[in-house]
């Protein structure tokens, strides 16, 4: 098992590195440029050459990249430019904010969308279980932003229930959080459906049902049982996903968190803001996956890490 995580953090962090070795050299291909967005586009020649001097923006390429590299192993990552404060502070004190949003999105999600998926593959090619069906299409169909936009009218605007937009009271969290459960669910509950249609037909559940094994320990304990590596492994890539920032709805709900932070490090072009961004998110999703997969022995005795057991 030690082999195996300690293989697993490796692999986990060759991966964040050719991640934020990617964003350094993307961003800097891209147009723009920072000193401008700094200084201003007023700004006479002398103004912005001072300003890339004073950021080390002049360098050669292959210099700041090993700058960077430097600055990457101590865990500093220089200050931001817009925020000119360090770029690793100014992400964590955006970080709970989305990890708020997440959990309470994906916790959201699994309440609704595993029994919604279990009750849907007891009930097939009936009226209500088509019904569903087609609500859980149509969620995976409607954007965010749209979703978003509906909420706030229907329960910020027209009946104001909840906060428009912040985080001042812990009703701004509803609306955000509806929103993204509602793509989520109707993902999830679809494969929780799928799942489940085929464990019910599996032979072992036939002899099971043989044997005269009751209808809810048939489901939860068996069908389930069998569903839970894929049900929980969609849960945690989805709420790897989300710690990335779920960037259209915290910009729809004026959500301060690490989605609307990089869309404002991108518009200055704010580099260290960038890389601090993508390097805090990017071991916070691999850090997650390993926690996915060290969790299967638990939910599947017959899994070993690295290797499945014979069944």
């Amino acid at each position: 098992m030690t082999n195996y995580i300690l293989k697993r953090l490796g692999q986990g962090l060759l991966t964040v590195f050719l991640t934020v070795s990617t964003v350094f050299i993307l961003i800097r291909m891209a147009p723009g440029d920072p000193a401008v967005s700094y200084a201003g586009p007023l700004a006479t020649t002398e103004q912005l050459d001072a300003v890339r001097e004073q950021f080390g923006l002049n360098k050669p390429l292959l210099e700041q990249y090993w700058i960077f590299i430097q600055q990457l192993v101590t865990g500093n990552l220089g200050q931001s430019y817009s925020f000119q404060a360090p770029a690793m502070q100014v992400v964590f004190e955006r970080m709970p904010y989305t990890l708020t949003l997440a959990t309470a999105a994906i916790l959201l999600t699994a309440v609704v969308a595993i029994p919604l998926g279990v009750w849907m593959s007891r009930r097939p090619d009936t009226g209500r279980e088509f019904g569903v069906n087609v609500l859980t299409i149509a969620g995976q169909s409607m954007p965010d932003f749209w979703t978003g936009i509906m909420l706030l009218t229907g329960f910020a605007v027209l009946i104001p229930i909840f906060p428009a937009s912040g985080f001042a009271t812990w009703g701004g969290l509803v609306l955000p959080t509806i929103t993204i459960a509602i793509l989520q669910i109707a993902l999830i509950s679809r494969m929780v459906r799928r799942e489940m249609t085929n464990n019910f037909a599996a032979p072992y559940l036939t002899v099971a049902r043989s044997r005269g094994v009751r209808s809810s320990l048939l489901t939860w304990r068996y069908a389930m049982g069998n569903s839970a590596i894929p049900v929980f492994t969609a849960l945690g890539t989805r709420f790897a996903a989300m710690l990335n920032g779920v960037v259209v709805v915290e910009v729809v709900f004026a959500w301060p968190g690490v989605g609307s932070l990089i869309v404002r490090a991108l518009e200055t072009r704010d580099y260290p803001l960038i890389q601090a961004t993508v390097l805090i998110t990017a071991l916070l999703a691999v850090g997650v996956q390993l926690l996915i997969d060290l969790a299967y022995p638990l939910l599947d005795p017959r899994v070993r890490l690295g290797k499945a057991a014979a069944a």
